[in-house]
């Protein structure tokens, strides 16, 4: 499980997922040590690859009309569907695919860096007789929500099926592509960053019921669009920043905990893009993320959206 959730419905929930979900990058030493394993090694269910693609230029300081913290959030939560709509979302359902890499003619693959996801996506090829070069690969995904913080988050594969849940107390994964069938519990570290995610709406909705505390902290230009840069202050003391559209008060971009890439820790941001309305409510459909010192992005693409469907308690519960 990684990093702190982000932005509007999707935004928090997806951004499990768009961080990089049980997803850590390998320094070289980590990779020469594990490549005898890599035949046999298959991804993560939680795992996204970094698919090559431009990275819009750095955010670039800007003066903006001066408003509350308050304010902000007061016009993000009415932009994004309103406080008392958002409050009868109990459950929240999510399908759609994750980009990993693009398939090559010789059955390998292009713009994968990490050693689990290039081995899920050799086993998905070995399956398939050609494809032309710039063919993406897709994984398909589906995650539930349930307030206050429950969530499963399942990718099917050749059969078998990876699983991550959290109960919002304790948290299990199922990893069979690694040649694990059996029921592993989180991390202390995994359970740590659980417990700081809002999946279901984002940290803005209801944010001091949650122990979020919103300070507005300047403004940039983002991807071209002028916003306001809050930074978030959670429960348990670490910080987070957010971008605001200036303009129609949507969620751009958030910052999440930092990832150990080349042996560095760089930071980490998700865009917020594709909105479109789901009885109401604005929903991110897509989702990018970008980790410094790179020049690639992870994407996410949400097909599907259910708000309240039928939520059945086991499904949260510790995966047999």
């Amino acid at each position: 499980m990684n990093k702190f959730s982000r932005s509007a419905c999707v935004a928090g929930a997806l951004a499990v997922l768009a961080q990089g979900v049980a997803w850590g990058a390998l320094d070289n030493k980590s990779k020469q040590a594990a490549a005898a394993a890599e035949a046999r090694a298959v991804a993560p269910a939680m795992a996204i690859a970094l698919k090559a693609q431009p990275v819009a230029p750095a955010s670039t300081e800007i003066a903006l009309p001066p408003m509350s913290a308050e304010d902000i959030v007061n016009r993000n939560v009415a932009a994004r569907g309103g406080l008392a709509a958002w409050q009868k979302v109990q459950t929240m359902s999510l399908r759609g695919k994750l980009d990993a890499g693009q398939k090559r003619r010789d059955g390998g693959n292009i713009g994968l860096t990490k050693l689990e996801t290039r081995a899920l996506v050799k086993a998905q090829l070995a399956s398939a007789a050609s494809a032309p070069a710039t063919d993406a690969i897709q994984l398909p995904f589906a995650l539930e929500l349930q307030r206050p913080n429950k969530m499963r988050l399942e990718i099917p594969f050749r059969g078998d099926t990876a699983l991550q849940v959290y109960d919002g107390k304790q948290g299990w994964k199922l990893r069979p592509y690694l040649g694990r069938h059996e029921v592993e519990a989180y991390t202390a570290d995994e359970l740590k960053i659980a417990a700081n995610e809002q999946p279901l709406d984002g940290p803005l909705i209801n944010h001091a019921a949650k122990g979020i505390a919103v300070a507005v902290d300047g403004g940039e230009r983002v991807e071209g669009r002028k916003a306001y840069r809050l930074k978030l202050t959670l429960p348990n003391g670490e910080q987070r920043r957010l971008w605001v559209d200036a303009e129609n008060f949507l969620d751009l971009k958030i910052e999440g905990a930092p990832r150990r890439f080349d042996g560095k820790m760089r930071s980490v941001a998700t865009y917020f893009k594709d909105y479109r309305s789901v009885d109401g409510l604005q929903v991110a459909r897509l989702l990018e993320t970008h980790v410094e010192g790179t020049h690639q992005r992870e994407r996410i693409v949400v097909e599907e959206v259910a708000l309240n469907s039928v939520a059945d308690a086991s499904r949260f519960a510790k995966p047999e």
